[in-house]
């Protein structure tokens, strides 16, 4: 008899770090509840690894409203700028394998790279690719406003101008990370995407995983991308496959792959018996290589008083209650991503959703950073970045508000619209084609964009939400000392008309 007490008192028994793990899980998923009614996400996965363990894995929601299917572990979500980790730990397997070394003149592997700055052109190195102190400009609008191949939109982007002395500064710049890519290509003969499918994905266990954006629609099982407009409420939005500088952000992936990824950071670069990185490689993708600004880091810092503000590559990096955490975001159109890991704990967080600047990813990295790190429940971290992001929603409110109330009622154009028509030419972002339409003027951009516009004031003009980033842009004509319109300003850039 008492050995059957004592069997079952021992069945029974569930260790205090089991325990621990299961209330700090339930918190975990209380919070990621609320959040997710609060902000609105449609669909949601977060994972968090602990000493090479799940301690946390969950999907929630839709990933599309209108069919209400249910994401799942093998649902695609967009990697976005977390690409980029993958990308310079691809690089850091080719330093391993002797064919490349981080500090390589960029032209040593690309004869064709060129910047608008000479020095910088030879200066540049392989790793000053991943760290946005190059001195570059950033151009998203290459991208944005055409769809041209990676060489032809690395071609323009050498018209792109130095904005400070050779690594010194810090200007965010997805471009550098797509010559990156080709710097793969040049040295290892594979297509970067090809490269990290085999030297990465498949070792790691990403068996759901793209590097090219568009071969999600093969796949069948993806995520629909959603904005919380402030006059329409929630809006789908277009799929985002610029794959022309997919080493910035256009890998997509599931639950199950980033659980695995994640068991392979906190193992440094080990999976199994298979090492993918050296551990000196592996330890120099996470060094601080670059300072942050405050004003490139993110509003978190308010909550996280950080004292110091880092780059390493492919991971922004501060100090979070006395120990280094590396993370990364990632923001492509209606999705977005987080993954962050406090190495020295073994501790690892993903998160999607399908919600544009959907924030609750940085309340669920600092909670499981405090509930599995620290075992420490006391901070409601939701509410916290929740109050922090509905300012700056008030301050977008109060700009469209100053906006509207700056239109000045039944003014006319300078000159009759049917003038406004023509060719207008920008160095670097390429041709953009003004017509006069029943419904008004349109503007089509390198036969790739086209925005319907509505004449605001003078000769302002607001594009319609009609477009696939649902946004309304404002286009500025200029009329030149002959009385023809001679150019027009969009996005802080001008575009020249064409005789």
């Amino acid at each position: 008899m008492k050995k059957t007490v004592l069997l079952l008192a021992f069945v029974l028994f569930i260790p205090p770090i089991v325990l621990a793990q299961k209330t700090n899980a339930k918190q975990l998923d209380a919070m990621i509840q609320k959040g997710m009614s609060d902000w609105k996400i449609p669909g949601l996965v977060a994972v968090v690894v602990k000493d090479g363990e799940t301690v946390f894995q969950k999907a929630y929601g839709v990933k599309n409203l209108e069919s209400k299917a249910a994401v799942d572990e093998h649902t695609l979500f967009s990697m976005a700028s977390t690409t980029k980790a993958i990308v310079c730990q691809a690089l850091g397997i080719l330093v391993d394998q002797g064919k490349l070394n981080w500090t390589d003149k960029v032209r040593e592997h690309l004869p064709y790279f060129k910047l608008s700055d000479a020095y910088l052109t030879e200066e540049a190195r392989v790793q000053d690719l991943l760290t946005h102190n190059l001195g570059i400009q950033q151009a998203d609008l290459l991208w944005a406003l055409d769809s041209v191949s990676t060489q032809e939109t690395l071609h323009r982007f050498a018209l792109s101008e130095k904005t400070y002395p050779v690594r010194g500064g810090f200007d965010y710049n997805n471009i550098m990370y797509a010559i990156a890519g080709e710097v793969i290509g040049a040295v290892s003969g594979q297509h970067w995407t090809e490269f990290v499918t085999e030297n990465i994905f498949k070792p790691i266990g990403m068996d759901d995983a793209v590097a090219k954006s568009v071969e999600i629609l093969d796949k069948g099982n993806y995520t629909t991308p959603y904005l919380n407009d402030l006059d329409d409420g929630i809006v789908q939005v277009d799929h985002n496959f610029s794959d022309q500088i997919g080493a910035a952000g256009m890998i997509w992936s599931s639950l199950s792959d980033v659980t695995n990824y994640l068991k392979y950071l906190v193992n440094d670069g080990v999976v199994g018996n298979d090492t993918i990185l050296s551990k000196n490689t592996f330890e120099y993708l996470f060094k601080p290589h670059a300072f942050v600004t405050d004003a490139s880091f993110y509003p978190t810092q308010k909550l996280t008083k950080p004292h110091w503000k880092t780059y390493g590559l492919g991971w922004f990096q501060h100090d979070y209650r006395g120990e280094k955490l590396d993370f990364h975001t990632g923001s492509l159109g209606g999705l977005i991503a987080i993954c962050g890991i406090m190495r020295d704990k073994d501790v690892a967080v993903y998160v999607f959703a399908n919600m544009d600047h959907a924030e609750l990813r940085h309340a669920i990295l600092y909670k499981s950073m405090d509930l599995f790190v620290f075992d420490d429940n006391s901070r409601n971290w939701h509410e916290e970045v929740f109050e922090l992001y509905s300012k700056f929603k008030e301050q977008e409110k109060e700009y469209y508000q100053k906006l509207r109330d700056g239109k000045v009622a039944n003014t006319k154009t300078t000159l009759s619209i049917d003038q406004y028509e023509g060719e207008y030419t920008h160095p670097m972002l390429g041709k953009a084609t003004v017509k006069n339409t029943d419904a008004g003027l349109t503007i089509n951009f390198n036969n790739f964009l086209t925005l319907s516009l509505q004449h605001w004031h003078y000769d302002t003009f607001m594009s319609t939400k009609e477009n696939p980033y649902h946004a309304e842009i404002d286009f500025n004509f200029s009329i030149g000392t002959d009385g023809t319109v001679k150019s027009f300003d969009v996005l802080e850039e001008t575009f020249e008309k064409q005789n």
